[in-house]
């Protein structure tokens, strides 16, 4: 319930803080004393346009505030947690107009957008008037509100999910049958790509692989010549080693009839010929390493220049031909396999939509029966409200084809204010005052279901009296037994049935007036009522008609 409204300096307010209570509230005054502006105040708390000219003249900005006292499980909790708004106690709007035309916005006092504040305010508050566009005026919330009426919301949650889920497999099956048939475009290039790849066979790091041990193969080609020389030098015909060992055995046998003569040559050779063999040796030990299958190689370089012409072919890397090889085989498989899975898709898709279709009519059903009900429960308040010639009717029209979230189920309400006359949607048919009262049936209706946990309602007796305004205040005071009620009215017998009364008045100078508002005791409440009743000379006679309605309807109450 709204519990405490703070207002500075919008427009003739400049200072008022008013705190309610649960049940029937009224708010009175002469006409002109800025019972509107109060409602302004609220409807720019709860998210409504914000405009420079409600700032009060001469002032820089105004400011709202609106402390509402909210059950923990109210579903505007789970609002604020999904907004990150930290939520330990009353939930707080507070709405700062500039007189520049700026505006901010402040929920628990944390900064905010205009269209939180305004969804926030959508779920405590609901403003009833013969001009207001919210609430029931509203023909894309009479579905919920009947939904919230027939008590069915489980069946609702049931077809909209079935709905999802039909969507859902609607969805796969659009995926697939597209990639089958982009697939199936490419079958004859997937195919030859697929067998080129297989018979490539290309291995991960392969590319690596046979280039260095080309590379390799090309420096052994290289040395080997050089070292064949050496060979041929030192092993082959022209060596010089058997010329040197047959001058070494000469000389040996020489040595000893020269003793000392030849020593030195001797050694030098014999440590010539040692190298020669060391060198011989050598060079044999590198051929042995360098030695290379020319076929060998010639195989490496084809197996290399294979894989990178597919890698170029097929604009990916060496590394990534396997890969793209499995990808395609994949792409293949589908295809091959597509058919199948499409037939499986499209039973799934089928049976998903024939699900729906039992939910939906299942709850269009329960919405035909519960527009039979709300039709009843209206029309029986009509009468009292001086609308026993006017006619309620839930305007809906079902369509099966029409697939929503929502159901298959168009709804709105309809009325037709004299007999004869040609029904139509609620907002056009009925004129301000009739309109209130059609507004007011369907609250006293619809309960406490579907109902924020405040209603306000502006001035919706303009245009009646006597046994009609009774009724009124009789429903409204019915209505606030379950839900907290604030009514700006004209009427004496609303008046008289309210558990709280403000008086709303002007004062101050000619040149500077402002808007108070103050709760009233019993003895003030008879003077208002009395004012109501007689005018601007408040007679005996209207003081003793206020006592008798404060008097019965407290004893009612």
């Amino acid at each position: 319930m709204l519990s405490r409204l703070s207002i500075r300096d919008i427009v003739l307010i400049e200072k008022l803080d008013i705190d309610f209570q649960p049940g029937l509230s009224v708010l009175t005054g002469e006409t002109g004393a800025g019972k509107s502006i109060l409602l302004d105040a609220l409807s720019l708390a709860l998210g409504s346009r914000g405009d420079a000219s409600l700032v009060r003249h001469g002032a820089t900005q105004g400011q709202v505030i609106a402390v509402f006292d909210v059950p923990r499980n109210h579903p505007v909790r789970a609002l604020l947690a999904e907004n990150a708004i930290e939520d330990d106690g009353d939930v707080i709007l507070r709405r700062v107009q500039t007189a520049d035309g700026r505006t901010r916005v402040f929920v628990n006092d944390q900064p905010s957008s205009v269209t939180l504040m305004r969804d926030v305010g959508h779920a405590l508050v609901e403003i009833h008037g013969q001009h207001d566009e919210r609430a029931l005026v509203d023909p894309g919330a009479h579905r919920d509100v009947l939904d919230a009426f027939g008590g069915h919301l489980g069946a609702v949650r049931s077809t909209g999910e079935a709905w999802r889920h039909w969507r859902a497999c609607e969805q796969e099956l659009t995926r697939h049958r597209a990639k089958v048939a982009a697939a199936a475009r490419e079958a004859d290039y997937l195919r030859a790509a697929v067998a080129e790849l297989t018979k490539l066979d290309p291995q991960p790091g392969e590319e690596t692989e046979l280039a260095e041990l080309r590379a390799n193969m090309m420096r052994a080609e290289k040395i080997a010549s050089e070292i064949h020389d050496a060979q041929d030098v030192l092993s082959g015909p022209s060596s010089p080693l058997p010329q040197l060992a047959s001058l070494l055995r000469r000389l040996q046998r020489k040595a000893g009839e020269a003793p000392g003569l030849l020593d030195d040559v001797v050694k030098s050779l014999d440590e010539a010929m040692l190298s020669l063999d060391a060198a011989q040796s050598g060079v044999e030990a590198a051929l042995r390493a360098t030695e290379y299958d020319p076929q060998r190689l010639e195989k490496a370089e084809e197996r290399l220049f294979s894989l990178r012409a597919a890698s170029r072919k097929h604009s990916v890397a060496v590394d990534d031909l396997a890969q793209l090889r499995d990808t395609m085989s994949a792409d293949l498989a589908d295809l091959d396999a597509g058919e199948g899975r499409l037939h499986g898709l499209e039973k799934q898709a089928a049976a998903a939509r024939e699900a729906y279709d039992i939910a939906a009519a299942q709850l269009s059903s329960l919405r035909h029966a519960a527009a039979a009900g709300l039709t009843k429960a209206v029309m029986a308040e009509l009468p009292a409200l001086k609308l026993e010639r006017a006619a309620f009717i839930v305007e809906m029209k079902s369509d099966a084809e029409n697939r929503m979230e929502e159901g298959i189920d168009q709804i709105e309400f309809w009325v037709r204010t004299n007999p004869g006359t040609r029904p139509g949607p609620m907002m056009k048919v009925a004129s301000g005052g009739e309109l209130s009262r059609f507004l007011l049936a369907l609250k006293v209706a619809l309960a406490d279901r579907g109902s924020a946990p405040t209603l306000v309602f502006d001035e919706i007796d303009t245009g009646v009296g006597g046994a009609v305004a009774d009724a009124i205040g009789q429903r409204l005071a019915r209505l606030s037994k379950r839900v907290q009620v604030l009514s700006v009215t004209h009427a004496p017998q609303v008046a008289a049935r309210a558990a709280t009364h403000f008086l709303i008045s002007k004062s101050g100078s000619a040149d500077r007036v402002a808007t108070g508002i103050a709760e009233m005791d019993r003895p003030a409440r008879q003077e208002e009522i009395a004012r109501m009743l007689a005018g601007a000379t408040i007679t005996d006679e209207a003081r003793a008609a206020a006592e008798r309605l404060l008097r019965e309807n407290t004893n009612a109450a």
